[in-house]
């Protein structure tokens, strides 16, 4: 019982440290000396926390498609910053200013983002100064 009950303890630190290693700051990944500002389709959003992502393909100077990411702030930020679920949709067409990753992946943390058919300007509740 004892052995159960010393692997139940340990477990459970285990489990209770693992969303804090999820978070991290902006300055681990981004580097803002490195501003983006993409336009093209939304692929993919994955609307949960810690951070919400959207997903685009953007066709480079050459005519390649290539496929981004764009982490942006918690759902609860982008709520009080004025998103809804229904704010994006799948084959919109947006404008993401942010800030590239440090490994020049194709990851971005967002700053805002423009939706093409109505001209709407939203914050991405980005981690930024953070």
């Amino acid at each position: 019982m004892r052995k159960l009950t010393l692997f139940v303890a340990v477990f459970s630190l285990f489990a209770a440290a693992a969303p804090a290693t999820a978070h991290h700051s902006f300055a681990a990944e981004y580097d803002a000396n490195k501003p983006v500002n993409l336009k093209g389709a939304v692929t993919k959003i994955e609307w949960m926390n810690p951070h919400v992502w959207i997903y685009l393909d953007v066709t480079d100077s050459s005519g390649k498609v290539i496929n981004w990411g764009f982490e942006m702030g918690s759902p609860n930020g982008l709520m009080r910053a004025g998103w809804t679920r229904k704010s994006l949709k799948i084959g919109d067409i947006v404008t993401v200013e942010g800030c590239r990753a440090k490994d020049e992946s194709n990851h971005v943390n967002a700053i805002s983002v423009a939706l093409a058919a109505s001209g709407q300007k939203l914050f991405a509740a980005s981690s930024q100064g953070q």
